[in-house]
């Protein structure tokens, strides 16, 4: 097999369609490579990626079940936020105590809409530790990929252990790749030529993530 049609029948794999008969793609490329660095509790895991995530300015926060709702109220509160989005599918208890307009997902905000949200508040589909990255899928709760891009805050809930993974291969193994993926590591931030960060030049400015125990 050429090095073209190794490309595209990638292409077509991630598409979703069988192709012409070739060698399996799992047997295409190695891996051989370390899936985990380290050994860890599920409890270490999460604790990897709070370390992570505030390494790349990420506000994280820890909570409960009961205590969600006053939580996220809180951090609206003090963001001073009056208009926040509600994508499709958030559970309507978590913004039960927000004194904040809500604004639905559906149907779908204009972009002069999204530019006038103070915040949006997400679940995800899993994080990553080991990178302190969040990722995002479009499933419910999660909202369209500009509907997390728009608003300059963003509030992630995770819920730790079940959506918490050690690394990479493991999150890429739960993880649809047909699906509209939006991997998170931080506020948006960029750096011109003499290394002046500025942040929330393609995303959110502030990221704030919830840890909410699962167990």
């Amino acid at each position: 097999m050429s090095t073209r049609e190794r490309i595209l029948a990638r292409i077509r794999r991630a598409q979703g369609e069988t192709g012409p008969p070739g060698p399996a793609y799992a047997a295409d490329v190695p891996r051989d490579y370390l899936r985990v660095h380290g050994t860890r509790t599920p409890a270490g895991t999460a604790d990897l990626l709070a370390r992570n995530l505030a390494d790349y300015r990420a506000l994280v926060h820890r909570t409960d079940e009961p205590g969600l709702a006053p939580l996220l109220a809180r951090l609206l509160a003090a963001h001073g936020t009056a208009r926040v989005l509600v994508p499709h599918g958030l559970p309507a208890h978590w913004l039960a105590a927000a004194d904040a307009t809500r604004v639905p997902e559906r149907p779908a905000p204009t972009l002069h809409d999204l530019d006038r949200i103070d915040t949006v508040v997400t679940g995800c589909a899993l994080a990553v530790a080991e990178t302190g990255t969040i990722v995002l899928d479009g499933g419910p709760g999660q909202g369209r990929r500009r509907s997390t891009l728009v608003p300059d805050h963003h509030v992630c809930v995770v819920r730790a252990p079940a959506q918490v993974v050690d690394s990479v291969p493991q999150a890429l193994e739960r993880l649809d790749p047909t699906r509209p993926l939006t991997w998170i590591s931080g506020p948006s931030a960029t750096s011109d030529i003499e290394l002046d960060r500025v942040e929330g030049v393609h995303g959110p400015r502030t990221l704030e993530v919830v840890l909410l125990a699962t167990d």
